[in-house]
């Protein structure tokens, strides 16, 4: 994913859920620490562009690796790029911060989310 001041939330959002389909982005005006949630008040407009939002306009390409534990991978975007950003995942038809499991790989997160939504059509079909 590259990470630039002329893209938006939204841009970075759907990078990240081309790869992880039962995963997805958001972005806060605040940082979180490891296991808190981000509150709903502080989310950013994802159409927003990136430079004017952020102080640090670091730019650069960010490698996702499928290994790479959450808090870690929130901690680098904060870290490099002066993004807070918090992983959600798919539970049924809910999406959840990933607060209590951040500990987690991102490939362990989107298997996760994968196996509940199968879980849920499968309760709920018709």
């Amino acid at each position: 994913m590259v990470i630039s001041d002329d893209k938006t939330f939204r841009d970075i959002q759907r990078d990240f859920n081309s790869k992880f389909s039962y995963l997805k982005l958001e972005f806060y005006s605040s940082q979180h620490g490891e296991g808190e949630g981000s509150p709903v008040q502080e989310r950013l407009d994802p159409e927003q562009l990136l430079k004017n939002v952020r102080q640090k306009h670091t730019e650069g390409n960010v490698q996702v690796k499928k290994n790479m534990r959450v808090c870690d991978f929130e901690k680098m975007f904060h870290d490099k790029f002066g993004l807070n950003v918090q992983v959600f995942r798919k539970s049924g038809n809910l999406w959840m911060q990933t607060t209590s499991t951040d500990h987690w790989t991102l490939a362990e997160q989107n298997r996760k989310g994968g196996s509940s939504e199968l879980h849920y059509k499968e309760k709920y079909r018709t």
